[in-house]
């Protein structure tokens, strides 16, 4: 079963995350890179979530939450 601290965080930093990529591409070819690394992230985010390995989501929570816009304090779960 799966933490349910962790089914609600990733969702969160996902769509926090999306909205990064699209403030990248905004601003055009200076945050081509920043985005596509971001998607890439979004992309083993999604593929934890399908495939349904704990420690694979927990991976991708803290990949995303790595990623800076706006400062706040990542979320910490209880292993």
């Amino acid at each position: 079963m799966l933490n349910t601290q962790l089914l609600h965080a990733l969702p969160a930093e996902q769509a926090r995350c999306r909205e990064l990529v699209r403030k990248y591409v905004a601003i055009g070819s200076a945050g081509a890179f920043a985005s596509a690394l971001i998607e890439a992230s979004l992309r083993r985010a999604d593929r934890a979530v399908i495939d349904g390995d704990e420690q694979d989501i927990r991976r991708a929570l803290e990949e995303l939450q790595a990623y800076e816009g706006a400062r706040r304090a990542p979320l910490r779960l209880a292993a």
